[in-house]
């Protein structure tokens, strides 16, 4: 999955008080479009700009992360600055497969933060424009005192098994692909995330499931979701009563009629491949 980048290390602590340095990485995004500025190598690797490139200083950015010993900023939301000669605004979806993995994980995150950054410029209670957090990652309203914190929507994706078959999909209305989705939405208030894996299995495609066990989690920021995986087996009828606005189709399918597919940056598919390689049954 995109953000399993091997031994590295990846430390998310707040810490403006690193001074930043123009060897550092500077990420750039299109205030619009949330595209990101980048350049691809001779090898095929994707760079992104220095900090000593954009001609900022430190006060006129902020610290997001590190990985090992390379730091990461972005210009404040209020800064305006061009993307230096060579570089391009592309899309988040090069990430998904694109080289290396850890910068890759790097710009997911960075976009992440810098929505909720561009997001809560002004305080959502008062109208006042907030303030950069001191001590925690937040955004803090100088006038009524309001703290707003990095949002993390939690949503679920579940492998549902019947008969040694696993359910699959493919949304309504988006570009087909040849890769099938699992059943996902988002957690609702006041419900937690096992009512949540019943709820969205019974709205999509009609089913009730039991057994339901957790699998693993994943840190999705291209759409600010903490992925959240389920199994789940059908409890009883197993006929499929599909939810047109939401699946074109749904399905069972054996793990033999499943192709390996070697690139996995979502849960998603992670737990597809698991499923017809028998680690989920």
């Amino acid at each position: 999955m995109i953000q399993e980048i091997g031994d590295r290390i990846f430390d998310n602590h707040y810490r403006p008080d690193i001074r930043m340095r123009a060897e550092d990485e500077l990420f750039l995004f299109d205030e619009k479009s949330g595209e990101i500025g980048m350049r691809e190598s001779e090898d095929g690797m994707l760079e992104i700009p220095k900090a000593g490139d954009a001609g900022l200083t430190e006060e006129e950015c902020v610290y997001l992360f590190s990985i090992d010993d390379t730091r990461f900023f972005m210009p404040k939301s209020e800064c305006s600055v061009s993307l230096p000669a060579g570089y391009e605004y592309r899309s988040p979806r090069v990430l998904r497969k694109g080289k290396p993995k850890d910068l890759c994980f790097a710009a997911m995150t960075a976009g992440h933060l810098n929505a909720w950054y561009k997001n809560n410029r002004m305080c959502g209670r008062c109208g006042t424009r907030t303030e950069y957090g001191e001590k925690e990652r937040l955004m803090r309203c100088p006038k009524c005192g309001n703290l707003i914190f990095p949002r993390i929507n939690p949503a679920v994706t579940v492998a549902v098994t019947h008969e040694d078959k696993l359910l699959v999909s493919r949304y309504n209305g988006r570009k087909q692909t040849n890769l099938y989705a699992l059943i996902a939405g988002f957690v609702e208030i006041g419900e937690s995330a096992e009512e949540c894996v019943a709820r969205e299995v019974m709205e999509e495609v009609g089913l009730k499931v039991k057994n339901i066990r957790y699998y693993g989690s994943q840190p999705w920021g291209f759409a600010g979701n903490l992925q959240i995986g389920y199994t789940a087996e059908v409890d009883g009828d197993d006929r499929i009563v599909l939810d047109r606005e939401e699946l074109e189709t749904a399905f069972f399918i054996s793990r033999e009629e499943l192709e390996m597919n070697p690139v996995r940056p979502a849960l998603t598919q992670e737990m597809i491949e698991a499923f017809r390689l028998g680690k989920i049954r």
